[in-house]
């Protein structure tokens, strides 16, 4: 018998505390999303899966090219890239507001709402000899390298872009 009121008590409890808690969907700062207010895309890159990725290939010359734009609905422009983080896919801000470990020299000027950031593998394995960079042969699995920006506006707010993938394929 105590055991059954003992089951019934914890029942009651738990039944009460579901109902009792307002959940009205406002959380702290940790757990909400943080969407900025201008959302910035990488256009032609595909984003089917985690990050946004571009594909290139070394038999082609490396040569990479990211395209980072903002809607022209938003009424603003971008100034520069103001930082960028360059590495495997583990990169994350942590890395991106590292001085020593800033991938250019100078900022990138934007121009309206678009800004092209360009690079190459062989540059890239100068900048970061301690990640692989070479082609992998299937079924070995796909080898990836992942750039983070600091994108600054034309009114001086900056947003962190998600990080963007490179796919280096033979």
């Amino acid at each position: 018998m105590k055991k059954i009121a003992f089951q019934f008590l914890i029942l009651s409890i738990v039944a009460f505390a579901g109902i009792s808690c307002k959940d009205d969907y406002v959380y702290s700062d940790l757990v909400k999303d943080n969407r900025p207010a201008v959302p910035v895309t990488y256009t032609g890159a595909t984003t089917y899966g985690f990050d946004p990725y571009y594909e290139v290939s070394t038999a082609a010359g490396g040569n990479i090219k990211i395209s980072i734009s903002i809607p022209a609905s938003s009424g603003r422009t971008i100034k520069e890239i103001t930082r960028v983080a360059a590495g495997a896919t583990s990169i994350n801000v942590a890395t991106l507001n590292t001085v020593a470990t800033n991938y250019i020299a100078a900022p990138i000027a934007g121009s309206g709402t678009t800004v092209d950031f360009t690079t190459t593998i062989k540059d890239f394995a100068t900048k970061r000899p301690t990640v692989p960079s070479t082609p992998t042969t299937p079924p070995t699995g796909v080898r990836e390298i992942a750039f983070m920006f600091l994108v600054t506006l034309d009114d001086g707010s900056q947003i962190v872009a998600q990080p963007v993938r490179i796919r280096i394929l033979a």
